[in-house]
């Protein structure tokens, strides 16, 4: 099985649009139906149901891709804790 690049978008308000991020993400290689989102979810949210689901679809040797830190985590001490 090869390894795949799983795609996490988010933006904290509703108002927000997610596309130029899952245009971003696609044009980094991952694939549409690999790619998992949060809408109207700030990033001190601790439940991020497509976080979640972004995490548990990373096999062994995948890698997890975001358009920007921030839309993974506010701090790198809040991404370590995430897992």
């Amino acid at each position: 099985m090869s390894a795949l690049l799983v795609g996490y978008a988010r933006c904290s308000t509703d108002q927000q649009d997610l596309t130029a991020q899952r245009e971003a993400l696609l044009g980094l290689g991952a694939q549409a139906d690999r790619i998992y989102v949060d809408h109207g979810l700030t990033g001190t949210n601790r439940e991020r149901p497509g976080l979640r689901e972004a995490l548990a679809a990373c096999r062994a040797g995948d890698t997890l891709v975001v358009t920007k830190l921030d839309r993974l985590a506010r701090s790198l001490p809040d991404a370590r804790d995430r897992r």
